[in-house]
């Protein structure tokens, strides 16, 4: 066998030397001495049994009831359970929620987390991205499910319930996840804010739920766009998602029948269910009553934002993963969102982020017009109507 020309023989040997060197210091310790105990001092042994018999406590943790914890372990159990080998046990399903979970809520570095739970860091990122993987692909049919129209309708209902906008199903905005720059990605993930994101695209109800959510679109991106090119979007433009056709509007049988459609604000052209607010320019009295209204039902979205937010404080920092991990943690944590909203209801105290209608400002730019102008100017009309107008909008407008 010819010797390589290119390296000298002292060359090679000390390579080989280098490489059984970080072999044997790799393999130094199957289970390094500080995280040895895990079983008597890591945080799930330590404190999870001490939390059951403080439910309050438990919810400040674990963001989530006790209840609801134990049948999310069910739930996704069968999913993420190891099977035990001869050379150790596997990490229990409730151990591996519970890492997932406070790594969610908490914000915490996996290298924190090492020292809370005695694992290691890789171990819990491995644990974190396979639980946040299946959270979504158990929860999101059961949580966030494709609607059909009786859907629909109890939206809208509740939609005129608590804002006083008829026919709404939903408001739409983006939201820029902070993130570290993605490997190889040039420019394409930085906004205009300055700063590296991808973005959450949500269709929220008027109980700060999910509907839709599109996640992975690049910063520099509108938020038109996105929405064009996601698959709510496509499905939303060709009448794919079983939306009623319209109903009239309320006190107003003698009517026209109005289409049911979504919110958003001025990145939004007005399009097929699509009704954005009035422009600046040439705004009358009836246009400001309008906009302010709209403003009441858009608000749903910007109060589901900080909602999320305030609960799941991985947002509050730049997530410092690969963009796929990435899109795992937003998806897994707004399919929780959901879950625990559902499960629990909303806890003022620490997770409501506060919208009050007093503050409301008024979108008033705009782009473009088309067909559900004419939705715009009708409902306009509506507003200051006996049969539609309501007692705060004069303060306002």
């Amino acid at each position: 066998m010819k010797v390589n020309t290119i390296l000298s023989r002292n060359v090679i040997i000390a390579l080989i030397q280098r490489r059984r060197k970080i072999k044997k210091r790799f393999r130094e310790y199957w289970v390094h001495p500080i995280l040895s105990d895990r079983l008597v001092a890591g945080k799930f042994y330590t404190m999870h049994s001490q939390l059951l018999d403080y439910p309050r406590k438990f919810f400040a943790f674990y963001r989530m009831s006790i209840t609801s914890f134990n049948e999310l372990v069910k739930l996704i159990g069968p999913a993420i359970a190891k099977e035990d080998t001869n050379l150790r046990l596997s990490i229990p399903v409730e151990e591996r929620l519970s890492v997932t979970i406070r790594y969610l809520a908490t914000g915490a570095s996996f290298n924190t987390l090492s020292f809370d739970y005695l694992m290691g860091a890789s171990t819990i990122r491995d644990i974190t991205k396979t639980t946040c993987e299946q959270i979504w692909n158990v929860l999101q049919p059961l949580y966030m499910p494709i609607k059909q129209e009786g859907d629909w309708i109890k939206i809208a209902d509740e939609f005129y319930s608590r804002t006083n906008f008829p026919n709404i199903i939903g408001a739409i905005d983006g939201k820029h996840i902070r993130m570290i720059q993605p490997e190889h990605s040039g420019s394409s993930y930085f906004n205009y804010k300055k700063f590296f994101s991808c973005v959450l695209m949500a269709w929220t109800d008027a109980d700060y739920k999910f509907v839709y959510i599109d996640v992975g679109s690049y910063g520099t991106a509108s938020d038109s766009e996105i929405l064009k090119r996601s698959e709510m979007g496509k499905r939303l433009s060709e009448n794919r998602l079983y939306i009623p056709s319209g109903r009239h509007l309320p006190n107003d049988d003698v009517g026209d029948v109005i289409p049911f459609s979504v919110v958003g604000d001025e990145a939004f052209g007005l399009g097929n269910h699509i009704l954005r607010p009035y422009a600046k320019r040439n705004l009358n009295y009836t246009k400001r009553i309008f906009n302010y209204r709209h403003t009441r039902a858009r608000r749903m979205v910007e109060c589901t934002f900080g909602i999320l937010a305030n609960k799941w404080r991985i947002f509050h920092r730049p997530i410092d993963v690969n963009i796929t991990f990435c899109v795992r943690i937003i998806k897994a944590c707004c399919v929780l969102h959901n879950y625990v909203r559902i499960k629990d209801g909303l806890n003022f105290t620490e997770t409501l982020y506060s919208c009050p209608m007093d503050n409301l400002t008024i979108n008033e730019n705009n782009r473009g017009r088309n067909n559900m102008n004419n939705v715009r100017q009708y409902m306009s009309s509506y507003f200051i109507s006996p049969g539609g107008a309501i007692p705060c909008q004069y303060n306002k407008a």
